[in-house]
């Protein structure tokens, strides 16, 4: 069975990772994208996801993945945002049956590491196996700094990448 690669990404930071993951593993590559039209401004994209965070509330998606069932292994990639995934990845988690599948999780972030991303993932997706985390430095919004996985750190986020599936078993 072939791969799934389902990221969410702003500023292309976790897309560069997935492309990376994809690049290595093949399968199917999917953003994740709301039907209602994000704030394009960080600080307004961020307190928005806060707000959905402390009522609960799952904005709804564009994207749909047919056949969901063909995939075994699926990759997950988001940012961290406050400490957790957006919203928009709780979705997904919440609209799919995990049963059965690898989950492998990614994220980037802007210098904070995943916090509690592996353990709201575990938490949606039951029984499913879910692997190590591969976490990446990314971009820093509030310093200006959009896309920073480009040039030279791309290509060191490419080994970052191979090491992870290596020593996650999905790679020879």
């Amino acid at each position: 069975m072939k791969p799934l690669i389902v990221y969410y990404s702003r500023t292309g930071n976790t897309k560069a990772v997935a492309k990376l993951i994809h690049a290595q593993v093949g399968g199917d590559l999917v953003a994740l994208e709301t039907q209602e039209k994000r704030p394009t401004n960080y600080r307004a994209e961020v307190d928005l996801n806060a707000c959905e965070q402390l009522q609960n509330q799952l904005p709804p998606l564009k994207t749909n993945i047919p056949d969901f069932e063909q995939y075994d292994r699926i990759f997950i990639g988001a940012p961290t945002w406050n400490m957790a995934l957006p919203q928009a990845v709780l979705t997904f988690l919440a609209t799919y049956d995990f049963t059965d599948k690898t989950i492998i999780p990614f994220n980037t972030h802007g210098g904070y590491g995943a916090g509690q991303m592996v353990a709201q993932i575990q938490a949606a997706v039951g029984d499913a196996l879910v692997l190590p985390i591969l976490s990446v430095a990314g971009g820093q919004e509030t310093n200006g700094q959009l896309l920073a996985i480009e040039g030279p750190t791309k290509a060191a986020v490419a080994k970052e990448v191979t090491t992870w599936l290596q020593k996650s078993g999905l790679l020879a």
